[in-house]
């Protein structure tokens, strides 16, 4: 038996939270009855509706996808641009992004059909810590990049970078390649930042996502998460959060 709010979560359909809110507003039956107690238990016998939907029972999967530069990370595009399920073709669960990479952005990107899981890895109060390398124009000095992880105002938003190093520079070309960590999940933020202290990013790759990396993929590559992969993120994010 699990909570009703968990196994909508899990199928995908919404949030924990949303799922909540439509539970609450006597939008999910249970067996035909309107159910509008959190909490209430379900088995997976059980037949669940979601705002007159019926619920499909999907197992929940996990996968690890290396985005290319040029993709939406969305499952569809008013403009008909490639999205990143479109790397998945032989996946019939329905999954989806958990958060996104920009347009113009390369590197790991998880997506998943667990609503529950999703949400955990981007509680708004405390992120996983994601590394990302840029290569900018100009080459930062110390002092410059350090503002980045005291805080740096970006149209009212204060953003912040957790370790932040200059891993080349070409003198020629003036041009460097930066590192930067986050846990944070502002929109554009690493590029932002960047732009706050004049050096914009040309080209920009989140490498690392907790303590999974692109070893092994190639860009539009991907791979399923092993069950110890998704347990070691679980338990990180639940750590976090706590």
């Amino acid at each position: 038996m699990e909570r009703l709010q968990k196994i909508i979560a899990q199928s995908g359909v919404t949030s924990r939270r949303k799922a909540e809110k439509l539970i609450e507003a006597g939008k999910v039956k249970v067996n035909g009855q309107v159910v509008k107690e959190l909490g209430t238990k379900v088995s997976p016998d059980d037949e669940i509706v979601v705002d007159g939907v019926p619920l499909e029972k999907e197992q929940p999967v996990y996968y690890m996808l290396y985005k290319p530069r040029g993709v939406i990370s969305s499952v569809r595009d008013d403009k008909n641009r490639k999205v990143v399920t479109d790397f998945f073709p032989e996946v019939k669960e329905r999954i989806y992004p958990v958060g996104r990479l920009d347009y113009d952005t390369s590197g790991l990107l998880l997506l998943t059909n667990d609503g529950e899981f999703a949400n955990l890895l981007m509680h708004p109060k405390y992120e996983m810590e994601k590394i990302y390398v840029a290569k900018v124009k100009g080459i930062p000095r110390r002092e410059e990049l350090n503002k980045l992880r005291k805080g740096i105002l970006s149209n009212g938003e204060k953003l912040k970078a957790t370790f932040t190093k200059v891993l080349s520079a070409d003198e020629k070309k003036n041009t460097a390649i930066v590192q930067i960590n986050l846990q944070e999940g502002r929109n554009r933020q690493v590029r932002r930042m960047l732009e706050e202290i004049g050096y914009p990013a040309a080209k920009l790759k989140r490498e690392q996502y907790g303590f999974l990396t692109l070893e092994g993929l190639n860009a539009g590559e991907h791979r399923e998460l092993t069950p110890h992969e998704v347990k070691q993120l679980r338990a990180q994010a639940q750590k976090i959060v706590k």
